[in-house]
């Protein structure tokens, strides 16, 4: 069952290594890997935090405002970008088991896209992190970014 402490984990710096398609929808495209960092702070008591990730590879940050609704014990995860300005649609959902699932409904290259965020191997040392589109309502998933967190040498849990 989901709680408001279940992204605790993740507070404090990291290094990121991205993993991502160039065409997001290509199930078959290649792949391109560069290294990024991130930083994410607790906010009400832990029931929501926010993260900037910078990515130097292609020149943006961005950021994921996440907030635990109490009464429907789900989280809303809200991604921003800072090459755009623009605010996506979230991916609500919850962790079970150890894994977090968020599913949410937007837009690619004028296509409607089902998107899932899954969070995976938490621990205060790392985590990982993966986006996948469906063009087809889930049935199917392309998996198109994923990002393996560390800390940084010398640098605390939390």
């Amino acid at each position: 069952m989901s709680s408001p402490h279940d992204f605790d984990f993740f507070h404090g710096e990291w290094t990121v290594v991205n993993r991502r398609r160039p065409d997001f929808l290509d199930a078959h495209g290649s792949w391109e890997e560069f290294v990024g960092t991130s930083r994410c702070w607790p906010l009400f008591d832990g029931a929501a935090n926010i993260d900037e990730i910078d990515l130097p590879h292609l020149g943006a940050k961005g950021a994921t405002l996440r907030l635990f609704d109490r009464e429907t014990e789900q989280w809303s995860l809200n991604w921003a970008a800072s090459r755009t300005g623009t605010l996506f649609p979230p991916v609500i959902g919850r962790f079970e088991g150890g894994r977090g699932e968020f599913y949410g409904d937007d837009t690619h290259d004028g296509k409607d896209v089902r998107v899932r965020f899954a969070w995976s191997d938490t621990s205060p040392a790392g985590a990982r992190w993966e986006q996948a589109f469906s063009v087809d309502d889930g049935q199917t998933w392309v998996t198109n970014w994923t990002m393996d967190f560390t800390r940084p040498s010398g640098t605390p849990g939390h």
